[in-house]
């Protein structure tokens, strides 16, 4: 930590936290263009930097200061102020004096972090953080254009247009985009790591019987396997919104946004609400202790999958009987990330879904949800069923079971493809990590014979903790080398 900064350090309540003030010289009121003095500021989306729209002078990026950049070396809690509990009584709507003629101008926070003066016309600005949740530490601004991501959703929505909903197809327009900054948490922990467990190394696979009685068997050594290592993890970034949170909503498809993650959060600039302007954002809601059960979580999904870089020769799986994650250091920023979102409410009945379509404003990574058209998604799957029962009596093919349950794959990988229930950030192998200090335990047990499952019984070192069973089947759709045959043949189509 840079020393000029110390005195932003406050040590809080508790004697392991540490709270680092972030909005030094931030304010309330006018913020002027260092050339001219003028206060009507934008971001220009082509360079990511502030533009006075007056004199078109460009500003450079502020990048966040005083919080610490090694985190090997993080001990106890780190905390940005911006990210510090939210005090439920604290007014959003604020009054203030312009600067410039003297007149009183009302913010409502949850909305805005801007307003004109209604006699000068001067862009008054707030610069400095409220206990509300309305202004994070930093801010990533918007890169990918309102038109680019139009073509995007296009995409998207065009190569699903076959079976969606007749009414989505005649109402769909990305004439109502809108670009919204969104409410995360970014989190670096330094921690250690120990597993135990077994991990099973395939000798032989061989065939017994013929004809329906043939069986496949499997020869495998058994090892005592450990892993012991120093782990850090950087920019994990998780919503710090309660409605985005609940990926399980009956009404909203909000688990497609967190799908377009990760974000570039290392570009990162410090808060100034002149990059809010011309589009909307969302206030946290939530707190940091409200939040360290998910952030727990991923980072021991994040731990077993660094692990599984050292578990090449266990090709069968490793079950680990223990795993523990020991933090020494976590730090916490909070940050407003960048999406363009399309959004359309269907009506069924007394029922409403609201399906997303979001593009992530960095990467130009979409995810969506379209409407289904049920009647017709049923009779063409009951049409692919007679075929696959047809073909299954003529045609020689490894995987037979499959024209038996064709109608019920192409049914599930059509669902899948349109709604994406299932659709997620993969925290464990998208998040940056680094592991050092490695100490391994690879101990011959014995050699098992005659095993009959492909893959050791009990294996979890691909497993990711809390999965909804519409994740876990969308990762098994991607994944199983079976359902892509079919699943490769329908996207083609």
């Amino acid at each position: 930590m840079k020393d000029n900064y110390n005195e932003n350090i406050t040590p809080s309540n508790n004697q392991n936290t540490t709270i680092i003030q972030t909005d030094t010289d931030g304010k309330i009121g006018q913020d002027k263009c260092p050339k001219c003095g003028a206060t009507d500021i934008s971001m220009n989306t082509n360079t990511g930097r502030l533009r006075c729209n007056f004199c078109r002078y460009e500003f450079e990026p502020e990048k966040l200061e005083g919080m610490d950049n090694d985190i090997s070396q993080l001990q106890g809690q780190v905390i940005g102020s911006g990210a510090t509990d939210i005090v439920a009584d604290t007014a959003d709507i604020l009054t203030f004096k312009c600067s410039s003629c003297g007149a009183e101008v009302v913010i409502d926070t949850s909305e805005a972090s801007q307003a004109r003066c209604h006699w000068c016309r001067n862009t008054l600005s707030i610069n400095q953080q409220i206990p509300n949740g309305s202004i994070p530490d930093v801010v990533l601004p918007f890169k990918i254009k309102k038109e680019d991501a139009k073509v995007e959703i296009e995409k998207f929505v065009g190569k699903r247009k076959f079976f969606a909903h007749p009414k989505f197809k005649e109402e769909f327009t990305t004439n109502n985009i809108m670009g919204v900054y969104f409410p995360y948490m970014v989190v670096d922990v330094n921690a250690h790591a120990k597993l135990v467990g077994q991990g099973e190394h395939l000798v032989r696979r061989y065939t017994r019987g013929s004809g329906n009685d043939r069986k496949t068997y499997y020869d495998a050594d058994l090892y005592d396997v450990e892993r012991e290592f120093d782990l850090t993890i950087d920019d994990l970034t998780v919503e710090s919104s309660s409605d985005k949170l609940d990926k399980k909503s009956d009404d909203k498809t909000t688990n497609v946004i967190n799908a377009i993650m990760p974000f570039d959060t290392e570009n990162a600039v410090k808060w100034n609400a002149n990059y809010l302007r011309g589009f909307t954002s969302e206030k946290r809601d939530t707190n940091i202790e409200q939040l360290k059960g998910l952030v727990e979580t991923q980072s021991k999904d994040i731990t077993r999958f660094a692990a599984n870089e050292t578990l090449g020769q266990y090709d069968r799986g490793v079950a680990w009987s223990s795993e523990q994650l020991d933090v020494k250091g976590q730090q916490w920023k909070a940050a407003y990330l960048p999406v363009w979102l399309y959004s359309y409410q269907q009506v069924k009945g007394d029922k409403k879904v609201l399906h997303y379509v979001a593009v992530n404003a960095r990467t130009k990574e979409v995810m969506g949800s379209v409407p289904v058209h049920m009647p017709k998604l049923f009779l063409i799957s009951l049409l692919v069923e007679l075929l696959g029962i047809i073909a299954m009596l003529f045609v020689d093919f490894d995987y037979s079971w499959l024209f038996l349950s064709a109608g019920f794959i192409y049914f599930f990988v059509i669902y899948a493809k349109y709604r994406n229930q299932g659709a997620r950030h993969k925290h464990e192998l998208e998040t940056k990590r680094n592991f050092s200090n490695l100490r391994k335990v690879d101990r011959l047990v014995k050699r098992r014979t005659g095993l009959t499952n492909s893959r050791m019984s009990g294996a979890n070192n691909n497993s990711v903790s809390g999965q909804s069973f519409g994740e876990r089947f969308f990762d098994n759709l991607t994944e199983d080398p079976a359902i892509n045959i079919v699943k490769n043949n329908i996207n083609k189509n």
